[in-house]
């Protein structure tokens, strides 16, 4: 007997952040679509990501502060203590709570929604549940998941990874981090702050996903002030007891757990997309266009985690608005990117802004550089840690990127992202009000640094204020 496919104008293969966005898009123009999603609901920013990791994050940061406030004369901080349990119950309640509000919107979809996993059978027809669907067009939103070695599965009780370390109810002992990148470095910091005895591990030299060296050499000095940090060393992991022995070189310890932060992979196995009548990449990826999100000429739209593009939530988002969009659209649009902005929630914070350090030719362009030990806004923060490099092009002056390690860094990243998507100059930007006394005065430092640099391309423009036109005098 063949089973009848049922049709739509849209199926969207996944419920998360990208999966969500182009919902939204989606039901502006049909009501005949369908969302299918294996796993749990919520998204993985709410679940297992974003949210879950800062109000981590907040609450040893909190503690942490105990350590400045003899400094501004309040006296009795060393008799603080911290409750791990509550605060692991406190971030499990929140992380419930941004969950709840994101399944309210497709509990509401009724059969519209679909709990099940999609294969396709034919570039337009998906297998689910024993059932075929077929639709005009089909978005794949099937997220990631953290990348575990084979061999790590022999210690299944013993490995943490960020799906489930916010379901301990409390904290261990000794805890290992295998990978020093934004989740890894981001963990490691809060955990110590809270009490845990921590040893990161880094198989190079970069940390928290920094390019410049300068500013790495920071971020990694401040972070090996907090806990044990292991670079340029791949840790081998071995039972012993009920825990876990991790050698890397000469260095070989025992630890209650270990939390495993070395990446995420896109959620692909399975799908069927060997169907779909493209080549995959080594990674089991179709080609796509990033400004459309169409793969190769079909009717079938990827976004989000699962495109293996820059794994932040506002970038997925934009991902699935332009998939739902084109989804909906006779012929697929292009749209513009904003520019690449990553932010890590250490302390001080680590960004990065527009073009990295090491996509630039050194040749082209002009660094400025602040070094927040002696910022006056820093200094009376006692947060006077860290350093802002800046990247001009040397021809006009016009902003490139910058990366930091920095207090506030995630407000200045900010205004640097506005600035370099604007195709403002240093000078353009330099313009602007600075209030004081603000972190970001620390950017206008480094800002002049590059005028400074360059030379006769400064004598022929104005400087921090833009000329105006002759004063006219009155006549008589």
């Amino acid at each position: 007997m063949t089973t009848v496919a049922k049709n739509y104008d849209v199926a969207i293969i996944g419920a998360g952040t990208a999966g969500l966005a182009a919902l939204h898009e989606v039901r502006k123009r049909t009501d005949n679509f369908v969302i299918i999603n294996a796993g749990p609901y919520g998204t993985t920013c709410a679940r297992v990501g974003c949210m879950p990791s800062k109000a981590l994050i907040e609450a040893a940061n909190a503690f942490e502060r105990r350590k400045v406030l003899d400094a501004f004369g309040v006296r009795g901080a060393a008799s603080l203590s911290v409750d791990t349990t509550a605060v692991m119950r406190r971030v499990r309640e929140l992380r419930d709570y941004f969950v709840r509000e994101l399944r309210a919107t497709t509990d509401k979809l009724g059969e519209r929604s679909v709990a099940g996993t999609a294969r396709f059978v034919e570039p337009d027809v998906l297998a689910v549940n024993g059932a075929l669907c077929r639709a005009r067009t089909i978005v794949i939103a099937t997220g990631s998941k953290p990348v575990l070695p084979p061999e790590w599965a022999a210690l299944p009780d013993r490995i943490l990874t960020s799906d489930t370390l916010f379901d301990l109810e409390s904290l261990p002992a000794r805890i290992a981090v295998i990978g020093m990148g934004v989740v890894g470095a981001e963990i490691a910091q809060a955990l110590a702050r809270l009490g845990v005895h921590v040893t990161g591990y880094s198989a190079g030299q970069r940390v928290a996903g920094l390019a410049d060296p300068v500013v790495n050499e920071q971020a990694a000095k401040l972070l090996a002030a907090e806990f044990d940090l292991v670079t340029c060393e791949r840790a081998q992991l071995h039972s012993e007891g009920s825990g876990v022995r991790v050698t890397a070189g000469d260095k070989s310890m025992v630890v209650d757990k270990v939390l495993a932060a070395l990446g995420r992979r896109p959620n692909l196995d399975g799908l069927g997309l060997e169907h779909i009548g493209v080549t995959l990449d080594a990674h089991g990826l179709p080609p796509f266009a990033r400004n459309t999100m169409q793969i190769a000429d079909l009717p079938i739209y990827i976004a989000g985690d699962v495109s293996e593009g820059l794994p932040v939530l506002h970038e997925a988002s934009d991902e699935g608005y332009i998939a739902g969009q084109n989804a909906v659209r006779p012929a697929p649009i292009c749209f513009s990117r904003r520019v690449p902005l990553a932010i890590v929630f250490t302390d001080p914070n680590v960004a990065s802004v527009g073009a990295r350090f090491d996509s630039l030719d050194a040749a082209k362009i002009h660094i400025g550089m602040v070094d927040f030990s002696r910022q006056g806004r820093a200094r009376m923060a006692q947060e006077n840690r860290g350093v802002l490099r800046v990247y001009a092009a040397r021809e006009t002056g016009r902003l490139l990127g910058a990366e930091m390690c920095a207090p506030r860094a995630e407000n200045i990243a900010h205004l640097l992202a506005l600035a370099i998507q604007q195709e403002l100059t240093v000078q353009e930007l330099l313009r602007l009000p600075f209030y004081h006394p603000v972190f970001e005065e620390g950017l206008r430092t480094a800002l002049r640094d590059v005028v400074r640099q360059l030379g006769p391309l400064a004598t022929r423009q104005p400087g921090d204020l833009a000329n105006c036109d002759p004063v006219q005098k009155p006549t008589s």
